[in-house]
């Protein structure tokens, strides 16, 4: 199992938007194949910075579910809406293997 972390550079000004890409994908990224873990917005501190966090099987799981994911018509949608309202400044992905013995029962090996 890896744990793809995204970190997203949002316009600060853009929250509400952000927060409603996050929404959108909460129901396409499992309907495709991802354990989504979650989005989380700007609460306090930073106010551009966000993050979107699932795990998925292994790299070879992760292209199939990318391609699944681009053929959702809300997935499409998402896309278009980030294009359109551009509140997406930066987003970087990071694929993490969980190194330690779990601590709750809510983190998955």
């Amino acid at each position: 199992m890896i744990t793809c972390f995204i970190r997203y550079h949002i316009d600060p000004t853009k929250k509400q938007q952000f927060e409603q890409y996050a929404r959108n994908w909460g129901q396409a990224i499992p309907r495709c194949g991802a354990d989504l873990i979650g989005y989380f917005a700007p609460h306090e501190g930073s106010s551009s910075l966000a993050y979107g966090v699932y795990s998925i099987e292994n790299l070879a799981a992760y292209e199939a579910y990318r391609a699944r994911l681009a053929a959702d018509p809300l997935g499409r949608e998402n896309y278009e809406f980030a294009m359109k309202e551009k509140f997406l400044l930066r987003e970087d992905r990071t694929f993490l293997k969980l190194a330690s013995v779990p601590h709750s029962p809510m983190v998955k090996p």
